[in-house]
């Protein structure tokens, strides 16, 4: 039986480097462009993404040790604390005798099984909130970056080309071409990908249902914004 080949990761150097690529194609087409700025932007926020992701590898990689021995602790301590109690009810000279009497003791050991319960989880879950509370605030710049990309297209008109098209004196002047229109539309479409690209890098380590949500918004914002580019793009005379 031939075992199939592991899947490929997607790693940051990679999505650098194509954002490296459509910055430097932007820079040569439309320099003076806030396009430009804006894929600089998104350059920063992948290195971001990258040193972020090393950084907070390592703060989990603590916490999950920490985090860890404590819980051995607190088990091993609430164990010790019921076996003492159980044994002095049972073997001390005034020891219980009567159900009722054994009412307290029952009560004491459901609460301290519940609040051990309740720090075990808390430790559990910690070095994953460590990572959630980094990543989602990286998730809200790109979602932001997201809005900006579209606005840049946003005041483009593919009807403004056509030769029936009436300008009104409210109408932005028209400064550029057919083929500049264009590229400008598969600059933003392209860039608009990379966001959603850099959105995933953040969700490579992570199992987190509120990291993978947000991702997965982040993705079908970009496509669905993407989608309408095209359009546009598609409506550009021929």
């Amino acid at each position: 039986m031939t075992q199939s080949a592991p899947s490929e990761q997607l790693k940051v150097e990679p999505v650098r480097r194509t954002v490296q690529v459509i910055h430097d194609r932007i820079q040569a087409r439309f320099p003076y462009r806030g396009l430009r700025q804006t894929a600089e932007d998104l350059l920063g926020l992948v290195d971001e993404v990258g040193s972020v992701s090393e950084t907070t590898q390592s703060k989990v990689r603590q916490a999950r040790l920490w985090s860890r021995a404590l819980m051995v602790v607190i088990v091993a301590a609430t164990l010790v604390a019921l076996v003492l109690a159980v044994h002095d009810a049972t073997f001390s000279d005034d020891r219980l005798r009567t159900s009722l009497d054994w009412l307290p003791l029952i009560q004491t050991v459901i609460g301290d099984v519940v609040y051990a319960g309740i720090a075990v989880f808390f430790l559990y879950s910690f070095p994953e909130r460590i990572r959630r509370g980094r990543t989602l605030a990286l998730l809200h710049q790109l979602r932001s970056m997201a809005h900006v990309i579209d606005m840049h297209q946003l005041t483009k008109d593919p009807e403004m080309l056509r030769e029936s098209f009436q300008p009104t004196a409210l109408s932005r002047p028209l400064d550029l071409s057919r083929d500049e229109m264009e590229r400008y539309f598969e600059y933003c479409s392209e860039m608009l990908s990379l966001v959603g690209k850099t959105a995933a890098l953040c969700a490579e380590e992570s199992r987190d249902v509120v990291v993978l949500d947000t991702v997965s918004t982040i993705e079908s914002l970009t496509v669905g914004m993407s989608r309408k580019i095209w359009q546009k793009i598609s409506m550009l005379p021929r």
